[in-house]
């Protein structure tokens, strides 16, 4: 049985998805936003789940250096490639998708 996180991911999930494909007609360009502690690896670790798709990559740090913002800007094949990402970027630690 699921725990109550996993069912609010799951639903989350899924009404993205259909507001993703009443946005959009697939490929569609597509601008992601993150904020990620700026320790260890993590900006290479989000610039990496990006990597060879052609995806433009905006970085700024925030006023303390604590935090860096990371923005990807890339075209994705359908709502189902969108959610993938943020489910492969969702196990850096500490990162937030706006």
């Amino acid at each position: 049985m699921e725990n109550d996180k996993e069912k609010n991911t799951a639903e989350f999930y899924e009404r993205l998805k259909v507001e993703l494909d009443n946005a959009n007609v697939w490929p569609a360009e597509y601008l992601y936003k993150f904020i990620v502690p700026s320790v260890a690896d993590n900006v290479e670790r989000v610039e990496k789940a990006f990597d060879r798709m052609g995806a433009v990559i905006k970085t700024t740090k925030s006023k303390t250096g604590k935090f860096t913002s990371v923005s990807v800007d890339v075209t994705m094949h359908s709502s189902d490639d969108v959610i993938s990402k943020y489910k492969e970027v969702s196990t850096i630690e500490g990162i937030v998708s706006l």
